[in-house]
């Protein structure tokens, strides 16, 4: 589980608006507003959403540890994040490799 603080945090991270993650959620931007508020909490499916589709756009979720408490951070800095996309959006024909 996440909080709506984490919520709000990882897409500051990710750089999702709220339009941009309902829609990689399917969670009802309403939901989300009110989430990352505290005024509500969405069922536990919506917030198991939310954080894959925030997981899938580069953010990583810590847990409370010996070495801190919970948070959020990127996957990947900057650069990688975007040589990763690059390489995702090359395309081309997806066969199989020959190569030993």
């Amino acid at each position: 589980m996440i909080t709506g603080s984490q919520c709000r945090a990882a897409r500051a991270l990710v750089e999702y608006s709220r339009e941009r993650l309902a829609v990689a959620s399917s969670v009802d931007i309403s939901t989300i507003e009110s989430f990352e508020r505290k005024l509500g909490k969405p069922d536990d499916e919506s917030i198991a959403a939310l954080r894959a589709s925030l997981e899938a756009a580069g953010a990583a979720f810590l847990p409370d540890g010996d070495r801190g408490g919970i948070g959020v951070r990127l996957k990947f800095n900057r650069s990688e994040t975007r040589r990763i996309q690059t390489m995702e959006g090359e395309g081309g024909i997806v066969a199989h490799d020959d190569v030993p």
